[in-house]
């Protein structure tokens, strides 16, 4: 989620507040499939990584293209992606509605986990192999895309300048409109690993929202690689400050769980507002040897 949510910043510039929705348009492209069509959730992740992929780039080409052309601020344009995800969210919930009405499919708006239609290895959930898996597949994709293709050399190109990169003869809608799309792909994907552990609702994506953010500061916006580190960083913490709290303090730690990313951002905000991968992490060691 977070690694989408820094790709458009990087190009666009633009915080996008309807990120979480494209989360949850994988969650339910993955419920459908497997309601409907009875289909294996992992054989959803290319569906929805397509569907978020459109869905992204429309939102990008029919609301921010042109009020980016007419010279709306970013301010402005940030509001207006978190009045589409408002508008999503009420799409979804009419969407869930009719699963209720034309399939009779009595959990549409809110269900469980898909976590009984995932395979197990040794007693272990198959999504906890292969989400982290698909992050490394990632994480090399995009190592190589970024540096051993043309394409990903005139993105960065495009990121570092754009008025200098249109000079050179860089198309540079194309490469917004790409990453868009691999952004709301990521996005989707997901959602679509996050309902085999987790339940959805029309919603799921925008209460997700605060982790997105915290994990892509926390790597410092400016770094997919960054946004990799900066996610894993938000829910180890979620998860490793929940348990241990629960554990000295009383299950009640459990309900401020939400609030954790939000702690992790302010604190990455206060002590090195450039994120951790603006740290001189040989400096700091060698400092620390000292």
């Amino acid at each position: 989620m977070s690694v989408g949510l820094t790709l458009t910043y990087l190009t666009t510039k633009v915080p996008n507040f309807a990120h979480g929705s494209l989360v949850t348009l994988g969650a339910y492209t993955c419920f459908s499939l497997l309601k409907i069509d009875h289909l294996d959730p992992y054989a959803s992740l290319p569906v929805s990584f397509v569907l978020g992929g459109a869905v992204a780039v429309a939102m990008y080409g029919i609301v921010l293209r042109p009020l980016a052309r007419r010279g709306a601020s970013v301010v402005s344009l940030m509001i207006a992606t978190f009045a589409v995800d408002i508008v999503f969210i009420g799409i979804f919930g009419i969407y869930s509605d009719y699963l209720t009405s034309a399939f009779g499919i009595p959990d549409a708006k809110l269900f469980f986990a898909l976590s009984s239609f995932d395979f197990t290895v040794g007693g272990v959930q198959g999504v906890v192999l292969v989400a982290p898996a698909a992050v490394v597949a990632i994480t090399v994709g995009l190592f190589l895309a970024l540096t051993r293709t043309s394409f990903g050399i005139a993105m960065r190109a495009t990121v570092e300048n754009p008025n200098l990169a249109k000079t050179i003869g860089i198309n540079t809608e194309v490469i917004y409109l790409v990453s868009w799309f691999a952004a709301g792909g990521l996005a989707a994907v997901a959602g679509n690993f996050y309902v085999l552990w987790q339940p959805g609702e029309p919603d799921v994506g925008s209460q997700l929202l605060v982790a997105m953010f915290a994990g892509s500061i926390l790597g410092g916006l400016k770094s997919i690689y960054g946004a990799l580190a900066g996610g894993l960083m938000v829910g180890a913490g979620e998860i490793l400050i929940t348990t241990f709290g629960s554990q000295l303090l009383g299950s009640w730690v459990v309900s401020y769980e939400p609030g954790i990313p939000l702690l992790v951002m302010i604190v990455a905000l206060l002590f090195f507002p450039g994120g951790v991968t603006s740290i001189d992490w040989r400096g700091l060691a060698a400092r620390m040897r000292t």
